[in-house]
């Protein structure tokens, strides 16, 4: 660890409601850090929901210098900054410090719901995309948005046709599907474990290399049905901009520290995340990367 350490409560803030994707990942990051008292001072989480995460964004870029709050990153931040819809991007604004871990996108429809497999979707999108209703979080051209757009190529529709309904929340993307609003939900794969465990609802297929396992060990990959999809969503943590470098240090040894808990790997299993992690140099370049990649993607699906 560096010299320097925290001298008062730290704040893990999540740009989504309790329960959504980056609360997850807030909370089991705090239990992680209480469990091996990796800090000497308290830490809580705080919820910032609305407007697609960025909210959170908005509160963190006004609190310049400040060591004592990391804020819960996702590509989102990438996309909606190429999209226009943010003036923030990772470095431009923040210090990025990590990322901890991808979990992949899973198609996921009622029980009752006239599609019965990936096959389906991809014939219901190849004749009448517009009849499609998705839901997704958290914002426009994210990997979720992605992912559907890839498999909308592929059927050989317009990715622009199928309906899209947009949430602060997958678990009200989720919702959504489960009230009828919403044909399908893309949302990352833990979003929709309650209602598949409670069999409300189906998998279609998921976004991974290969099959998860447990409640999503019968749902294909996008590979299997010939479309090359395979696209997660990361999540990690950031701080203030204008952080010491020994504060940098100190933090990414902590989150180092953290992913190699077995309460954090307990987590990562129960929430089918896939580790990734990645911290100094080769963060930098990898959000670099992103940045390059991500923006070919949005503009070769019409979405830039």
């Amino acid at each position: 660890m560096s010299a320097w350490r925290p001298q008062r409560e730290v704040e893990i803030v999540a740009g989504t409601p309790p329960g959504g994707g980056l609360d997850r990942t807030a909370r089991a990051l705090a239990k992680a850090i209480e469990a091996k008292r990796l800090l000497d001072v308290p830490v809580r989480v705080t919820n910032i929901g609305g407007d697609g995460g960025r909210r959170a964004w908005a509160w963190l870029d006004h609190r310049p210098g400040n060591p004592h709050v990391l804020c819960v990153s996702s590509s989102n931040l990438a996309t909606d900054h190429l999209l226009g819809a943010t003036v923030f991007d990772h470095e431009s604004a923040f210090t990025p410090l990590a990322i901890l871990y991808t979990e992949y996108i899973a198609f996921v429809v009622r029980s009752d719901s006239s599609l019965k497999s990936g096959a389906d979707l991809i014939e219901r999108f190849a004749a009448r995309p517009a009849s499609v209703t998705v839901a997704l979080s958290t914002s426009l051209g994210n990997p979720n948005h992605i992912a559907l757009a890839r498999v909308v190529r592929h059927a050989g529709g317009d990715v622009k046709a199928p309906k899209i309904r947009v949430f602060d929340s997958a678990l009200d993307a989720v919702a959504d599907v489960v009230a009828g609003n919403a044909d399908v939900c893309a949302v990352t794969a833990a979003s929709a474990v309650k209602e598949l465990a409670a069999g409300t609802m189906r998998a279609l297929a998921v976004s991974a290399p290969q099959r998860l396992g447990g409640l999503y060990a019968q749902a294909p990959t996008w590979r299997e049905h010939s479309v090359e999809c395979v696209i997660g969503a990361w999540r990690g943590a950031s701080s203030a901009r204008g952080i010491t470098p020994a504060q940098v240090a100190f933090w990414e040894a902590v989150l180092t520290a953290a992913v190699a808990t077995e309460e954090w790997n307990t987590a990562a299993a129960s929430h089918y995340w896939t580790s990734m992690h990645i911290a100094g140099a080769p963060l930098r370049q990898q959000l670099a990367r992103e940045r390059v990649e991500m923006a070919a993607a949005l503009r070769e699906l019409g979405l830039l």
